[in-house]
């Protein structure tokens, strides 16, 4: 009886101990598929090498914001800037950084793309001239040069901002330089230049020893567009909205980290440096600086697109024939 009975609790105590075991393997599992819950892979194509205006994407990434939402973004470089609108049309890539004019032009060739988020609310692409030069207005550069990358937007940009000031676009003589918009610059091949940025290609001018005046495209006659939006494919945003949605959600966290704690966003955006495209510090601060008020969507949500907007700038591109077409400028973009 003794034995039979010491048996009983031996097989008790075994249980027990096995359905301590069992529960504390449950949490473990739980634990495990909650944190190693298979993620979404989502394919990202950045506009141009990485550099600060991309910050909120590596803080999305390294603070986990991404895998939060269940997210696993590969973002990648382009090789061209022109490839992230082809590849998303074309679906070989889910979501490309590409520019709201841009978008624009795509639906006037019949491409179906859509912008989900405004991310640079206001053109970085500004008329540049030499701060102690006599250029003042954009009527100035009447029988003057302006260097740009042969970009018919460029063109139609001057073309407008001249006439909004004034003055008659026609004497105004057009260089393509490339994208060698700097030594053009620095070297005076052109009086002026369309093109680069106010947030890099000025910044690095300045750094080299030549102060720049920048004019405003949206001071004189031209619409105030979104420089930067995220683009993906209609087919894309009407197949999985819920991924758009998740990724709007990830990348608002990270831009609201990078608004509260500029110097270690720009950490994790230098940590994550293209090896073929470094980075200089000094420059890259200055760019986010100027970045941020331009990325603020102010009592909207971080990536909000304004109809108006759109709208203004359809029919701005109309007008200027850099699309042939009518388009509905609604059918442009869907705000999530």
């Amino acid at each position: 009886m003794k034995k039979g009975f010491l048996i009983i609790i031996s097989l008790l105590l075994l249980l027990v101990s096995a359905c301590g075991k069992n529960e504390e393997n449950s949490g473990e599992t739980s634990k495990t598929s909650s944190s190693d819950k298979k993620l979404e892979k989502v394919s990202l194509m950045l506009d141009w090498y990485p550099n600060a205006v991309h910050s909120f994407l590596y803080v999305a990434e390294e603070k986990g914001y991404f895998k939060k939402q269940g997210l696993d973004v590969d973002i990648q470089m382009p090789a061209d800037t022109n490839d992230p609108l082809k590849l998303v049309a074309a679906d070989q890539i889910d979501i490309a950084m590409s520019y709201q004019p841009q978008v624009l032009v795509a639906r006037g060739e019949d491409i179906p793309v859509q912008s989900f988020g405004a991310i640079v609310r206001h053109p970085l692409n500004q008329l540049m001239v030499p701060a102690d030069g006599t250029i003042q207005s954009p009527k100035d550069l009447e029988g003057k040069t302006v260097g740009y990358p042969s970009i018919p937007l460029d063109e139609a940009i001057i073309q407008s901002m001249v006439k909004a000031d004034g003055g008659d676009s026609k004497k105004v003589k057009m260089v393509d330089v490339g994208w060698d918009l700097i030594p053009a610059m620095a070297t005076k091949k052109t009086d002026g230049l369309i093109g680069g940025y106010i947030n890099h290609e000025k910044l690095l001018l300045e750094k080299e020893g030549h102060p720049m005046r920048t004019l405003n495209p949206a001071d004189y006659g031209v619409p105030d567009y979104y420089e930067l939006v995220m683009v993906a494919s209609e087919k894309g945003l009407k197949s999985k909205p819920d991924v758009f949605k998740k990724f709007m959600a990830a990348i608002r966290e990270g831009q609201k980290y990078v608004k509260d704690n500029p110097e270690e966003g720009l950490s994790l955006l230098l940590k994550n440096e293209d090896k073929s495209s470094p980075l200089e510090k000094d420059i890259e601060t200055k760019s986010l600086e100027i970045l941020l008020p331009l990325m603020d969507a102010k009592d909207q949500s971080f990536g909000y697109q304004d109809p108006e907007t759109w709208n203004n700038v359809a029919q701005w591109l109309k007008e200027n024939k850099v699309i042939k077409e009518n388009i509905k400028s609604e059918d442009a973009f869907v705000n999530l």
